[in-house]
């Protein structure tokens, strides 16, 4: 059995070199139809895009994305390959979850927005956006929740549910924080792409902060730069770019904290996403477990006082890539150890 696998996927290869005949670890973006055509299984991040001119005439039949998101795989010819694929839903939640509390921290610390009487909208209640709801009730914010696929789903299956929903007016009436928790989708009733554009910006009542940790293509970069230099959006968090790595540089230094989609690079999140790939393909090739991968210790040193910023800062990731944009995928690839909890 030969598993390719992106060379970026951290923590994994021990466990796969114990399932495969033949391991081969490729950097993401650089897996070629020649490196899968004798392959039995693929592997990937966002970076490899699995499609027909990757996979056609390979012996690829399972195909895994260690992510929530999978707008890199296209899953209509997969089907048609007879090609079975899985991602990895709610693997990094906490770690998102964890990445806009600490970014709501630094907005009441540095911009004076104080939280426990400010508004935030949360687009998207799944499974990032529901740990952000938790997040954002812990800090005694007003939450407000838009999710019409969610909300109509509840209303079809006639099941209680803890949600209020309101609709995308209010959120843009009411709300000090606007934050997006959404797959990306072009096409279809509730297409994601580009619903944060300029007519959006332009119906905000009160210039509220953005947070963007989705995909790039949700929020419209230029129109939000726009908004920024006509104060109609007071600031922004912004993880996820249109064009990555290539992004806008203008907009990366006018936001408030701009990262390199690292919001769910916690070591948790990828241990997450290693277990479910892990099983996900013993299931498939009826393969003999390997047994679970454990997130790494933080080193005994550390010294955790309660503040969640000791933990996680998003500041010192965003100064790197403000500093460097040209670093936006070695600073990804080279992720240092983030930790969502402090273990004794």
């Amino acid at each position: 059995m030969k598993i390719v696998v992106d060379d970026k996927i951290p923590y994994i290869q021990e466990k796969l070199s114990l399932l495969a005949d033949e391991l081969v670890a490729i950097g993401g973006s650089e897996i070629s139809a020649t490196d899968v055509r004798d392959a039995d299984a693929l592997i990937v991040r966002t970076r490899t895009h699995c499609d027909e001119s990757l996979l056609a005439g390979s012996k690829v039949r399972f195909v895994a994305t260690a992510t929530i998101g999978f707008d890199h795989i296209d899953v209509d010819y997969l089907q048609r390959a007879g090609i079975t694929w899985i991602n990895c839903p709610g693997c990094n939640a906490g770690s998102v979850a964890q990445y806009v509390e600490s970014s709501l921290l630094l907005l009441q610390q540095e911009k004076g927005l104080t939280l426990s009487h400010a508004t935030i909208g949360i687009v998207g209640c799944g499974h990032v956006g529901s740990k952000v709801k938790a997040v954002a009730e812990r800090l005694g914010m007003r939450v407000l929740i838009c999710d019409p696929p969610l909300e109509q789903k509840n209303a079809n299956s006639k099941q209680p549910t803890a949600n209020s929903f309101v609709s995308m007016d209010m959120i843009e009436l009411q709300a000090d924080v606007i934050t997006f928790h959404v797959p990306l989708t072009k096409e279809g009733e509730y297409a994601t792409w580009h619903m944060a554009d300029e007519a959006f910006f332009h119906r905000l009542s009160h210039a509220p902060y953005i947070i963007n940790t989705s995909r790039g293509g949700v929020v419209d970069n230029q129109a939000l730069l726009s908004a920024l230099h006509d104060g109609r959006v007071r600031d922004a968090v912004i993880d996820v770019w249109e064009r990555e790595p290539d992004v806008n540089p203008e907009l990366l230094q006018r936001v408030f904290i701009g990262t390199p989609h690292i919001a769910g690079y916690s070591a948790d999140g990828k241990t997450n996403a290693d277990n479910m790939v892990i099983d996900a393909l013993c299931r498939y090739f009826h393969l003999p477990h390997p047994g679970k991968i454990a997130p790494p210790s933080l080193p005994t040193d550390f010294h955790y006082t309660g503040n969640p910023l000791e933990l996680y800062n998003p500041m010192e990731d965003s100064r790197a890539l403000k500093t460097t944009p040209s670093n936006f995928e070695y600073l990804r690839n080279h992720y240092p150890l983030r930790r969502e909890h402090f273990e004794i």
